[in-house]
């Protein structure tokens, strides 16, 4: 079971990036994915999360007008589409997949917001 990030990097404030979790040696389609994000310093926060079907998403309110997570069942894929990028958005972002009690994590993909 695996979950590897991709997307991340520098990008300017005011910039968008689109972030993706893909999953391998299992099926994502049952599970109910999140996006977390931990900056320096910082506990670790939940920022998005998509229901198995993808019908139902929960979006953190301090991001909830600049993030939309969605999701590709049959491509195995889950994304992040960041907007308006702040300074404060720095962080390691991190794709989770949940079924019952199982919890998988990915290792993270590093998003910097600097001009």
């Amino acid at each position: 079971v695996q979950l590897v990030e991709s997307g991340g990097g520098l990008v300017q404030p005011g910039g968008s990036l689109r972030l993706s979790c893909a999953a391998s040696e299992f099926t994502l389609s049952r599970y109910v994915m999140s996006w977390y994000r931990q900056a320096p310093g910082k506990e670790r926060e939940l920022v998005a999360t998509i229901s198995s079907s993808g019908t139902s998403t929960n979006v953190a309110d301090s991001v909830k007008d600049r993030i939309t997570i969605s999701r590709d069942n049959p491509k195995n894929m889950v994304y992040l589409q960041m907007n308006s990028r702040k300074p404060e958005d720095t962080a390691m972002y991190y794709c989770t997949a949940a079924w019952g009690y199982q919890v998988y994590w990915g290792q993270g993909t590093q998003v910097t917001v600097s001009s």
